[in-house]
């Protein structure tokens, strides 16, 4: 291990699993052995034996990224040390990552600057989930073992930093696509658009992911026919989740689905003689944490996402035109349509691939190891046009955090390591017991009955924000076709909820 050295990612892997619980368990794959499958795949691609890995970092499985969770078909307590177990690998060290979808571009960006630092010489980063074996196993009645356990010692990062706050928590935005929904709706809002006129331009964007996804091979679903009109239809195959999404604008996890990706310094590689035409190289890298939702100043967009692309596309001294493809985190429309305004984007002239995989929703999303697939895909895009750059924009959270890397098949002059991660210094008041305001954003939530619950974001006279539920006799106004954005309410307050009706 030489300090200064330059790293090189040298080998990729993926696999989907369509088990679907109608054969017996022996075929049934689990987060061990589809990660195991992933990295013997990426050692192969790159001709590099498992006994040269010095270090293994493990991107979270959903099953241990959520507090109390269970483990339907028993715990396994140690996935780095039965991952190297059984690909023959006897790493010094191992890493266990904490909760984020940013996880698998950040541990690209921690490794290669430990791999340039002399810490470390060559790293096997993979991550997998097996959610649609799970929920197939206990509708089917399959019984799947996945206990096990290994003496490898490993750092466990744990469930890292607390995305929700007790106010939010408190008014019931407690799912993803409820916070996803309040920034798309403020996006709406902020362009003048109807619910359908929102659905619509979520869907001509979505679209073209899905027809990503069904070119393929290691997609998880079918979306041959997801068409625009589809995707902005409700119906029983695409049901209201949260206004404005339906189903197939929200990421699905029901997936069986592993990456994974070898790392090293040159030197090495030079000395195992990997090809050269192997090799992609970190041009540059950035990465932004952001604060809770219901404390930023700006809903419309991500300060989060434009600091780490910023910052990645300056380390690697290009601009966004440099870029030939792009990898774009895309777990609901308005993470696209964040990121593609900080690229300064417009979906419906641009030529550039905007996803390699399809995308969360159609290809698959896999809990925090999404990205590990965007990576892998960007490998093999950037090997088949040599000398381009590609970026892979990675997210975690509700736009909370981000991790993004520049990548190329030309070399850099000299890699620079990822900065820290970037914190806002501003933040919007919080009024815990408002009188009334006006709307900032909202959404309904729905269940299989129909329209569920309201929520809105809203500012009071002072500028603050409040956070309220809808009364019953304001849920009328927000299921109406016309966005009540920018209209005034009455607030009640008690036991710390607000609920709402207009004015």
């Amino acid at each position: 291990m030489s300090k200064g050295a330059m790293p090189v990612l040298v080998g990729v892997g993926q696999v989907t699993d369509h088990w679907d619980g109608t054969t017996g368990p022996e075929d049934a794959p689990s987060p061990n052995s589809l990660c195991v499958t992933a990295s013997k795949h990426a050692l192969a691609d790159a001709g590099v034996a498992a006994a040269e890995i010095d270090t293994l970092a493990v991107v979270r499985i959903f099953e241990d990224s959520v507090p109390g969770d269970r483990h339907p078909h028993g715990h396994n307590t140690n996935l780095p040390g039965t991952i190297a177990r059984d690909i023959g690998a006897t790493p010094e060290r191992a890493i266990y990552a904490a909760v984020g979808g940013q996880s698998p571009q950040q541990l690209a960006n921690e490794m290669a600057a430990r791999i340039h630092a002399g810490e470390i010489d060559c790293a096997l980063v993979t991550g997998s989930e097996a959610n649609k074996a799970s929920k197939a196993a206990r509708k089917h009645g399959v019984e799947l073992n996945w206990a096990d356990g290994d003496e490898l010692a490993f750092e466990d990062r744990g469930m890292g930093e607390m995305l929700l706050s007790r106010p939010e928590i408190k008014h019931g935005i407690v799912a993803p696509a409820y916070f996803y929904a309040l920034f798309e709706n403020a996006m709406a809002a902020r362009d003048g658009q109807t619910r359908s006129a929102r659905r619509a331009e979520m869907s001509a964007l979505f679209a073209k992911f899905a027809a990503v996804a069904a070119e393929n091979p290691h997609s998880q679903f079918d979306t041959s026919t997801f068409d625009a009109d589809f995707l902005a239809t409700p119906s029983k195959a695409n049901y209201p989740f949260a206004d404005p999404f339906l189903k197939w604008h929200i990421a699905q996890d029901a997936v069986n689905q592993a990456g994974a990706f070898l790392i090293m310094s040159e030197e090495k590689a030079d000395a195992l003689g990997v090809a050269s035409d192997k090799r992609v190289y970190l041009q540059g890298s950035g990465e932004a944490g952001d604060d809770f939702i219901s404390e930023r100043p700006v809903l419309d967009g991500s300060w989060a996402m434009e600091t780490a692309i910023n910052r990645a596309l300056a380390q690697a001294g290009k601009s966004a035109s440099d870029i030939g493809a792009f990898d774009l985190y895309s777990c609901f429309p308005c993470a696209v349509f964040s990121s593609m305004a900080v690229l300064g984007i417009d979906h419906t002239t641009e030529a550039r691939p905007l996803t390699l995989t399809g995308g969360l929703p159609f290809f698959g999303g896999p809990g925090n190891n999404y990205s590990m697939h965007g990576i892998v895909s960007m490998t093999e895009w950037l090997r088949e046009h040599p000398g381009q750059a590609g970026l892979v924009l990675a997210n975690g959270g509700w736009m909370t955090k981000e991790a993004v890397g520049v990548w190329s098949t030309a070399r850099p002059d000299t890699f620079t390591p990822v900065e820290t991660m970037a914190k806002p210094d501003t933040k919007v008041a919080l009024d815990p017991a408002p009188t009334g305001g006006t709307v900032e954003t909202y959404t309904v939530t729905y269940g299989k009955d129909g329209p569920m619950s309201g929520i809105i974001f809203g500012r009071t006279s002072t500028g603050d924000r409040f956070i309220a539920a809808a009364a019953p006799e304001a849920m009328p106004r927000l299921l109406k076709e016309d966005s009540p954005v920018g209209l005034g309410v009455n607030v009640t307050t008690e036991d710390e909820r607000s609920t709402f009706v207009f004015a």
